[in-house]
């Protein structure tokens, strides 16, 4: 990884890239939101969705915001507001994508880590996410744990699971993944 990869808040120019990154992810696996939607999401809490820059680009982005545990996005929805910030316990890490052509360069992690220590900072307890295509590996080698008692929505794809972790006491490992999988969407 080279070292001019930054971490900063989405701003109003990165919406195309965002867009096209998501669709990119998720939209052969029908789960591809709308734009209205995703950029509620950054609304909803602009302080705990982030960009990652590489190689002078956008490469990748992660949304999270404070929902309450065992709850989470709406895909064919946008956010409300107030009704988001009523959690203050929980952060919801609802979508990183790191571009395709970046894979496999530990840019998921780097964007993970900060946003572990923004919810650190910002007093959350714990971290929850819906993993979907498969990534649940990825997701329980950072720390998350399965929790079956939360089924997702079918909105969600087949085999989409929810996990969660304490966002205290433990840091992501270093090399808990091989490369080959240490990416997600």
């Amino acid at each position: 990884m080279s070292h001019d990869v930054r971490v900063r808040p989405v701003s109003e120019g990165d919406w195309d890239g965002i867009v096209a990154l998501e669709s990119g992810a998720y939209a052969a696996l029908g789960l591809s939101e709308e734009r209205s939607a995703l950029e509620s999401r950054v609304r909803a809490s602009p302080g705990t969705c982030f960009a990652l820059d590489a190689e002078q680009r956008l490469a990748g982005y992660v949304l999270a915001l404070p929902y309450p545990e065992h709850g989470y996005p709406d895909l064919t929805r946008a956010e409300e507001t107030a009704a988001v910030r009523e959690s203050r316990t929980n952060l919801h890490l609802h979508d990183l994508v790191i571009d395709e052509g970046l894979r496999g360069r530990g840019l998921a992690k780097t964007l993970l880590h900060h946003l572990l220590a923004t919810a650190r900072a910002e007093g959350y307890e714990r971290m929850s996410l819906i993993a979907v295509n498969g990534s649940d590996s990825f997701w329980a080698a950072n720390g998350f744990t399965a929790r079956p008692g939360v089924a997702p929505t079918e909105g969600y794809g087949p085999g989409a699971v929810y996990m969660s972790r304490a966002v205290l006491g433990g840091a992501v490992p270093a090399a808990a993944v091989p490369p080959a999988q240490d990416e997600v969407g």
